[in-house]
């Protein structure tokens, strides 16, 4: 029986360790290598054949995301299973977009996690639950609705790092008015702060 050669993502050092002691033993899976950030593990990739790389999304160098797209097209056979703490829709959509084969949570049990290589390797979608129920809330939620002239004024200056009462001012309105057009902000692009706010306008060209 072939073994699945899993290669491990992570920055984290002691979770990598971890991840590899566990899949490790297992009499059906090798782990080919351990890769610090998306640049190392998109190199490693091409160096040793790999059936499965765990990765994780928020990483130094190159995020997840990018890693996968570089993976889709360097290494195509690659599947790729994201295993990160992130579970909102600004994390689980582009990596799903970008390719990944499945998407957990690192709370999940080590059984999970080992039927979610074996399942991946096989070509399987393999979703958390909570994942799960956000890409069905996106395809049946209507289209988000467009930023307002004066909600892109607001994000602008949010994004150049202005304070809600510096922003009032620069606009001409007070700081409560700003602070309501956060809000619908926020609800527009389906985030909870104002990083995540400005980080999602970036990603969808609005800024």
């Amino acid at each position: 029986m072939s073994r699945i050669r899993l290669l491990i993502v992570d920055d984290h050092p002691i979770v990598r360790n971890g991840l590899s002691a566990a899949f490790g033993a297992e009499p059906d899976i090798e782990v080919v290598g351990e890769a610090a950030n998306g640049l190392e593990a998109v190199r490693l990739a091409a160096e040793v054949e790999v059936d499965v790389a765990l990765m994780d999304l928020r990483m130094p160098e190159l995020d997840g995301v990018q890693a996968i797209r570089r993976l889709r097209e360097q290494s195509p056979r690659v599947r790729v299973l994201v295993l990160t703490t992130f579970d909102t829709d600004s994390d689980v959509l582009p990596a799903i977009e970008a390719g990944a084969t499945g998407y957990l949570l690192k709370d999940a049990p080590p059984e999970e996690l080992l039927k979610a290589v074996r399942a991946a390797s096989r070509g399987e979608s393999v979703l958390a639950p909570t994942v799960a129920g956000r890409l069905i809330g996106q395809v049946r939620k209507p289209a988000r609705g467009a930023l307002s002239k004066r909600e892109l004024e607001v994000l602008t200056l949010v994004a150049g790092g202005a304070t809600n009462r510096e922003a009032a001012r620069r606009l001409f309105i007070s700081e409560a008015s700003i602070k309501t057009h956060l809000l619908h902000i926020y609800a527009k692009l389906d985030v909870r702060d104002r990083a995540a706010a400005v980080g999602e306008a970036y990603r969808r060209g609005l800024l």
